[in-house]
């Protein structure tokens, strides 16, 4: 008995011990990361209020933002992004911009009224993202200060 309690303390203690996968141990760090970059997906926009912006004269595409979407926290800005072909296709995605470095992710991607798909990694951006960010929510790299700029840098077609 007395040999069990050695063990015990030498564990620290009797309860669970904190054993953890192979896998686990691995990813760690991403983990981290992930629950760090938690974040609530945003009810769909059922009357979305859309800010267009421009971006190349030869685009196939018009792009939106759904102005009541905008989030700003450390740097991040999240929104609700619309691109809009000529013939009518529609494509809805949340999405979020670093502007320190200009990365994005996308979220989630809409259906039918509804959220689906899973977080992708932080990537480099598209040829809209890059307008986006440098005229509207990351002007010389420094994310807006609050949904309001941003609201009133799509209105205005660009910061100043």
């Amino acid at each position: 008995m007395r040999a069990i309690l050695l063990v015990c303390a030498a564990l620290a203690g009797c309860g669970e011990p904190n054993i953890k996968s192979d896998w686990e141990r691995e990813h760690e760090v991403q983990l981290a990361k992930e629950k760090q970059d938690s974040f609530v997906l945003p009810p769909y926009p059922r009357k979305p209020e859309l800010l267009g912006f421009r971006t190349s004269p030869t685009s196939e595409f018009r792009f939106y933002i759904d102005a009541p979407s905008i989030s700003v926290e450390q740097g991040v800005v999240r929104y609700i992004l619309f691109a809009k072909s000529e013939q009518g296709v529609q494509n809805v995605s949340y999405e979020a911009m670093r502007c320190a470095n200009g990365e994005v992710r996308i979220y989630a991607v809409g259906r039918d009224g509804h959220w689906s798909g899973r977080p992708g990694d932080w990537r480099s951006p598209l040829p809209w993202h890059r307008v986006l960010a440098a005229e509207y929510f990351c002007p010389v790299k420094d994310a807006i200060r609050n949904p309001k700029e941003g609201i009133d840098n799509l209105q205005r077609g660009g910061a100043r």
